[in-house]
């Protein structure tokens, strides 16, 4: 039995991971997790928990799955980069194509950042690469239409999802909330509203406070995979949400996006909303067709084998080219860092 352990710094890691949980199981191997800054209450029942540095020791995973980017270098394992989100330099995400000499393989999610890897894995000769799709997405290709009846409670009409990052230069829910407060109180569509993990506090109390008939709040703790099936369109800003969105061939708006383009309505003037949102529902062909040609260059994967993709790539990895990589920088400074955060001295 093979073991593989989880490095989970952020709460929506989570949804990242669990696709590769599934397949790690279905394959008759053993999956554990590490939280850190993450509450334990945010795992399901059966899944392993290790709390300290010594039970991962202990575990010796083959290889650590990590979607942020950091990972502790004294945790047993090679370790692999799967990235939580599709977002790149080109769609908004500065800093995607970074390397901070701590990943042994980064599992891409398309050709253009499999080619970047690809030549930045040559120049530094620290890591390898492998194109596998992004595991968090296979959920959205499995028959699962059962789970969303409880966000589809308004008859028949349209569904939107408004979805926010929490950059605060690129958020659109300070600028939107009384805005989102008057269309769903209008009754024409029914609201689904989530914020980011990180949004403001106070920020996100508002947004709770308008629940209604016509509008549910989703916390940023639930799966969202439902939710994302059951709108007919999705309100946004520069959140890489957008594009899980888009997979599912849905139309989306933008409010002042940092990314705009023919692949989605961009907005710039909240009195414009209303009419947007009314053209994107009717799925222009033009609008449609640009939004598959844009996701296709970040994910062409539909058939819901990511995660075990990731897994042959590790695999293959850990037999066929571990050995063959240079030595990584010390990053000493780094090192340190982690170190303290983790409250881990020992050699």
């Amino acid at each position: 039995m093979k073991r593989y352990l989880f490095f989970a710094t952020q709460i929506y890691s989570l949804a990242v991971l669990r696709p590769l949980q599934e397949a790690i199981h279905a394959r008759g191997d053993s999956a554990a997790w590490f939280l850190h800054g993450v509450g334990e209450s945010n795992l399901l029942p059966g899944e392993k928990l290790l709390r300290h540095v010594n039970e991962v020791r202990a575990y010796d995973p083959a290889a650590v799955f990590v979607p942020t980017n950091w990972v502790p270098d004294f945790f047993p394992g090679v370790k692999v980069e799967v990235f939580h989100g599709l977002a790149n330099d080109a769609t908004g995400k500065k800093g995607h194509y970074r390397i901070r000499g701590l990943f042994d393989l980064y599992c891409t999610h398309a050709e253009e950042g499999t080619r970047i890897f690809t030549d930045l894995a040559r120049r530094y000769g620290t890591f390898h690469v492998a194109e596998t799709g992004w595991p968090k997405v296979d959920p959205l290709f499995r028959n699962g239409d059962e789970d969303i009846g409880r966000y589809r409670l308004a008859g028949n009409r349209p569904v939107v999802l408004y979805a926010s990052t929490f950059s605060p230069s690129l958020t659109s829910a300070p600028r939107l909330l009384e805005t989102v407060k008057r269309l769903s109180r209008q009754g024409e569509w029914h609201w689904l509203v989530t914020m980011h993990p990180k949004q403001e506090p106070s920020l996100v109390t508002r947004y709770r406070a308008l629940e209604g008939p016509n509008l549910q709040f989703i916390e940023a703790s639930e799966d969202l995979l439902p939710v994302l099936r059951a709108a007919d369109v999705m309100l946004c800003d520069t959140s890489s949400i957008a594009l899980e969105f888009m997979l599912l061939d849905k139309p989306v708006v933008t409010f002042r996006t940092r990314v705009p383009g023919p692949h989605v309505i961009d907005v710039t003037e909240q009195g414009d909303l209303p009419a947007a949102m009314s053209h994107a529902l009717s799925r222009p062909a033009e609008l449609m067709a640009a939004s598959r040609r844009y996701i296709d260059n970040l994910h062409p994967y539909r058939d819901g084998n990511s995660s075990s993709r990731v897994l042959q790539a590790t695999d293959e990895f850990i037999r066929e080219h571990a050995r063959r990589l240079k030595a990584k920088p010390l990053n000493l400074w780094r090192k340190l860092q982690i170190r303290r955060w983790m409250r881990y001295y020992r050699l």
